[in-house]
């Protein structure tokens, strides 16, 4: 079955940058990775989940939160079926269990943002901003 794995997480201080990954594996016969929207949803302690930011490889199109346009830049390389995230100058309002999520298949870019559009999630990795 196809499984979502995030290592790169931990702890860091606040300006730094950090990369984080997410691998997929399991992927149904005959599918392709770069035909799947892949997103980061972020949830910090007390809040809900969050979308981050998504990317759609078939179009080459992107989506950030505005919270975080500036700073994160979401990537992909579909020859090793990851896709990262990395964020410039941390702050401690970033502190959150970090989830990737997979359509497995292509949505429409109003849909991007929605969780509920995505199918399969990672279990998270914990990024904490913190001197």
């Amino acid at each position: 079955q196809v499984q979502l794995v995030e290592p790169g997480g931990g702890k860091v201080q606040p300006g730094d940058s950090l990369r984080i990954s997410c691998v997929a594996s399991g992927l149904p016969s005959g599918v392709t990775f770069n035909t799947w929207t892949m997103a980061w949803f972020r949830q910090a302690p007390g809040k809900e989940r969050e979308f981050v930011a998504a990317n759609k490889w078939s179009t080459s199109y992107t989506s950030y939160a505005d919270s975080v346009k500036t700073r994160f830049t979401i990537s992909r390389d579909n020859a090793k079926n990851t896709v990262n995230l990395l964020i410039h100058s941390l702050k401690p309002e970033d502190t959150a269990d970090y989830y990737c999520a997979a359509a497995g298949g292509s949505i429409i870019r109003s849909e991007m943002a929605t969780a509920g559009r995505y199918n399969y999630w990672g279990q998270g990795t914990q990024v904490t901003v913190s001197s």
